[in-house]
C-alpha cells in the first residue's frame, strides 16, 4: 500500500513538471528561434560518410587524373542538445609550425581548395566566398555531398585540402570568434611522383662555455625544402667536430610532414668543443607518408664550417702567461734589490764606493766593472 502511494506521488510530480516545462517551452516554437545557447556547450564533428552516415574513415582520400572529377560525402554531426547552424566550406591545406595539419582561412584559399565544391542540400543557403550554411537539429547528422574537379593542366602529386564545419554565431555577438573543425582531403593527381627533400640555408652560431673544461653549444639553423610533388616526413641530423673529426657530435630531429613546395625551418643544438673551427654537415633522410611505399627516396646533405673560438681557454691561457710574467719580474727585481744591499754592505766595510742599483730589462742589473787581484 505504501509502495503504491509513493509511486502515485512520483507519477503525479512528473506530470506536474511536464506541464510546467510545456508552459515554459511551447512545442510550436521553431528550434532555431529558441534562446541562443552558449557556443561553448555546442559540440560537433565533420567526418567522411556514406549514405548511411559517418563511415569511420579519418579523411577523404582520392587519386584523380587531370580533367576528371570524383564525388564523396561528409557528415556534419551535432552532438549538442540544441540545434546549431554551421558554415561548410573547403580550403587549402597547410602544415603549422608544430607539425599539425591546418587549413588556411577561406579568404586566402588557393587553387587546391577551389577544386572542392560543397554541393547544396535541402534547407541550405549559399555562403559568401563558397560553400553552404546549414541548420543541423540537436543530435542529428546532416549529409553533405562533396565534388572534386581536377583541372586538366593540374600538376601530378599531392594537393592538400580540407573541408570545414564552422559554427555560425548570432549577429548580436559583441566579439566574433571562429570556432571550426575540419576533415582532411588527401587529393593526389595521378602521374609521375617525385620525392625530393633537400637541406638548404644553413646558418650557425657558437656560444662558448665560460668554464674552460666544458664544451660550448653550437646552434645550427637550416631549412628542409620539399622540392618534390608528394608530402614527405624526414629524419634530419647535424654532425660537427674539429679537424679530422676530433670530438665529433651528432644531434637528430624528426619532421612529421612537409607538403610539396613548403619549407620547414629546423634549429638543432649540439655540444662542441672549441677547437677554433668545426666542420660539419646537415643530412636529411626523407620518408614517405601514408601508402607510398613504392616511391623511391634519397638522402641529401650539405656541409658547413663554423667558428668555435675557445674564448674561455684563451682567456685562461692569457691569465696564466700574465701570472708567470709578473712572477718572474717580481722575483728578478727582488733578487736585484738583495744584491744591491749586499754590494752596499761590502762597500761600507772595504771603503769602496757602492754601486747604486740600476735595473735593466726584466729587473736585471747592468754589468758592473770587474777587478783583478
Amino acid at each position: 500500500m505504501i509502495t503504491k502511494t509513493f509511486s502515485a506521488l512520483v507519477i503525479g510530480a512528473a506530470a506536474l513538471l511536464s506541464l510546467l516545462a510545456g508552459g515554459m517551452l511551447p512545442a510550436s516554437a521553431a528550434p532555431l528561434e529558441e534562446p541562443a545557447a552558449d557556443p561553448a556547450s555546442i559540440t560537433w564533428a565533420i567526418q567522411p560518410a556514406t549514405d548511411a552516415g559517418p563511415d569511420g574513415r579519418i579523411s577523404l582520400r582520392h587519386s584523380v587524373a587531370g580533367g576528371e572529377s570524383v564525388s564523396d560525402l561528409v557528415g556534419v554531426s551535432n552532438f549538442s542538445s540544441v540545434p546549431a547552424r554551421f558554415a561548410i566550406y573547403a580550403s587549402e591545406g597547410t602544415i603549422t609550425a608544430d607539425g599539425s595539419f591546418d587549413l588556411v582561412p577561406s579568404s586566402e584559399g588557393a587553387e587546391d581548395g577551389s577544386w572542392v565544391t560543397i554541393e547544396p542540400v535541402d534547407g541550405s543557403t549559399a555562403r559568401e566566398g563558397g560553400g553552404i550554411i546549414i541548420d543541423v537539429p540537436a543530435g542529428a547528422v546532416a549529409l553533405v555531398p562533396v565534388r572534386v574537379d581536377v583541372p586538366a593542366n593540374a600538376t601530378p602529386g599531392d594537393h592538400p585540402a580540407g573541408i570545414v564545419a564552422e559554427l555560425v554565431r548570432d549577429d548580436d555577438d559583441a566579439v566574433t570568434l571562429s570556432t571550426r573543425v575540419g576533415v582532411r582531403v588527401h587529393l593526389r593527381v595521378t602521374g609521375d611522383l617525385i620525392a625530393e627533400l633537400v637541406p638548404t640555408a644553413v646558418d650557425t652560431s657558437y656560444a662558448p662555455s665560460w668554464n674552460p673544461f666544458s664544451p660550448g653549444v653550437l646552434t645550427v639553423s637550416y631549412v628542409m625544402a620539399n622540392d618534390g610533388n608528394i608530402r614527405l616526413g624526414a629524419q634530419g641530423s647535424v654532425s660537427a667536430g674539429g679537424p679530422f673529426g676530433i670530438a665529433g657530435k651528432t644531434a637528430s630531429s624528426e619532421q612529421r610532414e612537409i607538403l610539396p613546395g613548403e619549407q620547414k625551418q629546423v634549429v638543432t643544438q649540439l655540444e662542441v668543443w672549441p677547437l677554433l673551427m668545426s666542420w660539419g654537415d646537415v643530412a636529411v633522410v626523407p620518408n614517405v607518408v601514408g601508402d607510398d611505399d613504392d616511391v623511391a627516396v634519397e638522402a641529401a646533405s650539405i656541409e658547413f664550417v663554423a667558428w668555435t673560438v675557445p674564448w674561455a681557454q684563451l682567456i685562461a691561457l692569457a691569465v696564466v702567461v700574465a701570472g708567470v710574467f709578473v712572477f718572474r719580474l717580481t722575483k728578478r727585481r727582488s733578487e736585484a734589490r738583495t744584491q744591491a744591499r749586499i754590494d752596499a754592505a761590502v762597500a761600507a766595510a772595504t771603503g769602496a764606493p757602492a754601486l747604486s742599483p740600476s735595473f735593466g730589462p726584466m729587473g736585471e742589473l747592468p754589468p758592473g766593472p770587474t777587478s783583478s787581484d
